[in-house]
């Protein structure tokens, strides 16, 4: 996965350590356990703030022959010594001033040193890659400092480290502690006719008050072509984007005729705040005069230069993963592992289930990484381990779903370490078989997953990281399960060891396309994340966790935002 499809509240997993209350008892739950002792606050030096960029630019070079750039910026962020894009903003046409409406939300740590670089460049062509524009000038800075000034304007460089001419950029940061959403759906009617030849293009801009007391563009609506009437689609920004979560704060709204040149037609404007706008709900719309104040001082008669119309207004809480996890939610983490004899004779040290002299192997290195991680999020820190594919004692039948601890009504390891135990005990006591089956141990997770449903509460989410070397024998199967699972607070993490063709495990991960079972039934949404350990055999554990817990996050977000499911915490909700 790219850094560019990241969503920056991902990184919450490398810094909170959470000790939540137990959830309901039951017979068995994977992830339960024994009952938490006590619950312990979240500290400050583990809070994670998000923080909004906002970018504009001064005096930027011109690189167009018969008109001005078109420029847009684009935001990277160091990653092992590498620039990796996070984000672009539109494109502002015909414009060496731009103030671009797309804001950057990151996650702002203490403890990190969070390098940033905004490069600048003029869109000569429709294509993504970035070489194929010219290059306007970069400034590159830490996050903190951008946090700990505000707002700082810098000059642009060029590759070589000298001045892009006069360019500047301007950075305004902002923290978003404020989770309320706002959506909004606009309207215009009678607006003037700007266009010789036709009608008019037209689009709002909002604006809210700066700390400088000038106006910063907040929001920017698409086109509307050549129409005096336009309906403009909804859209939401977070509250204190727009009026900084003061719900009387003036909102400006202005209204331009688009051209292509960058000229745009002033049409009118007016003002209002949040509060007010809350008045219009769906069937009762707010209607405001468009005013263009040049014409209304020479004009006598002048009325508007048309109407604005609020069609509805909506004030939400857009919930966060770390919003769920303060409310209570526990992560259920179950473990399942692989012991097909694919995987070669343990006592053999070609073999992926071999441990070493320095007591590890890639089963072990995985289950180190990702557990020291998501075992922060579960208040006992008691995991049932589950394994597939061997033959176990005293019959010697083939099991797809057993407690590695040979214990089947109570699977619990105390921690990491306990499963790291439990594995390294049971080696000797099984007969690796086959096949590789993943759907038992899935729709085993799926059951209490299922059961969770019931409380009708975000206080559970079920995690299934199964450990692999192989092809998926039961392919049909596991794409059933998969599907179904994908409508339960679950999600699946599979990690890849040794050198096998994991096709199969890239087809159940749903971030090119959507996964189908074999009836045809959609997956709800994308719960699969696979990770080849291969790519990570050098790196630091630190770097596998990261990308095998990418995408945690966002899917217990999806998950409880499609139920309507606040955080449980009183105060959240």
């Amino acid at each position: 996965m790219s850094v560019h499809s990241l969503t920056p509240i991902f990184v919450l997993l490398d810094c909170l350590e959470l000790l939540l209350p137990p959830p309901p008892p039951m017979a068995y739950i994977p992830g339960g356990g024994a009952p938490a002792v006590g619950a312990t606050p979240v500290g400050s030096q583990y809070c994670v703030c998000k923080v909004e960029l906002s970018v504009s630019g001064q005096s930027l070079l011109d690189r167009d022959v018969t008109s001005k750039s078109d420029p847009f910026c684009v935001l990277f962020m160091e990653n092992d010594g590498r620039w990796m894009e996070y984000d672009r903003t539109e494109t502002a046409v015909n414009n060496l001033n731009p103030a671009f409406s797309k804001k950057f939300v990151l996650d702002y740590h203490f403890e990190e040193v969070q390098k940033l670089k905004f490069a600048l460049f003029d869109q000569d062509k429709s294509s993504t890659q970035l070489d194929e524009h010219d290059f306007l000038g970069q400034f590159s800075c830490s996050l903190g400092t951008i946090v700990s000034s505000k707002k700082m304007t810098r000059p642009l460089l060029l590759l070589n480290d000298k001045p892009a001419g006069k360019g500047l950029i301007t950075i305004a940061a902002q923290e978003l502690s404020d989770n309320r959403v706002i959506t909004l759906s606009l309207a215009g009617r009678k607006l003037d006719k700007k266009d010789l030849f036709g009608k008019s293009d037209p689009f709002l801009e909002l604006y809210k008050p700066g700390d400088d007391g000038k106006w910063m563009l907040v929001h920017r609506t698409e086109v509307i072509k050549y129409t005096l009437d336009p309906v403009w689609k909804p859209f939401t920004v977070p509250l204190v984007s727009l009026c900084d979560g003061d719900m009387k704060k003036p909102i400006q709204v202005l209204c331009y005729d688009y051209d292509n040149d960058g000229g745009h037609d002033f049409i009118g404007e007016f003002q209002t705040s949040v509060s007010q706008m809350c008045e219009a709900r769906d069937g009762v719309p707010l209607e405001f005069e468009c005013i263009n104040p040049k014409k209304q001082r020479k004009k006598k008669n002048y009325k508007n230069s048309g109407i604005i119309i609020l069609r509805s207004c909506k004030v939400n809480r857009n919930y966060s993963f770390l919003d769920y996890i303060l409310g209570g939610c526990q992560l259920m983490f179950t473990v399942g592992i692989d012991f097909t004899a694919s995987n070669g004779n343990p006592l053999d040290p070609s073999s992926l289930h071999y441990i070493n002299p320095m007591g590890t192997n890639e089963y072990l290195s995985a289950i180190w990484a990702v557990g020291q991680i998501i075992q922060d999020y579960d208040s006992d820190k008691m995991f049932p381990a589950l394994g597939f594919g061997a033959q176990l004692p005293p019959d010697w039948k083939v099991s797809h779903e057993f407690a590695i601890n040979f214990n089947p009504t109570n699977p619990f390891c105390s921690g990491v370490d306990g499963i790291a135990q439990a594995y390294s005990a049971c080696l000797p006591h099984i007969r690796f078989y086959g096949p590789t089956n993943f759907s038992p141990i899935v729709n085993h997770v799926a059951r209490f997953a299922a059961q969770a449903t019931q409380q009708q509460t975000a206080t559970q989410y079920f995690i299934l990281l199964i450990i692999t070397d192989g092809v998926i024998s039961d392919m049909e199967e596991t794409r059933h399960a998969v599907v179904q699972a994908s409508k339960l607070p679950m999600s699946i993490i599979i990690v890849g060891v040794g050198n096998a063709d994991f096709a199969a495990m890239e087809f159940l991960d749903g971030d090119s396309r959507t996964l189908r079972s074999h009836t045809g039934e959609e997956a709800a949404r994308d719960i699969v994340q696979f990770v080849p350990f291969r790519e990570f055999r050098n790196a630091a554990k630190e770097t596998l966790a990261k990308a095998v817990l990418a995408e945690l996050p966002q899917q217990v977000v999806q998950y409880f935002k499609r139920k309507n499911l606040p955080p449980s915490n009183s105060e959240l909700a």
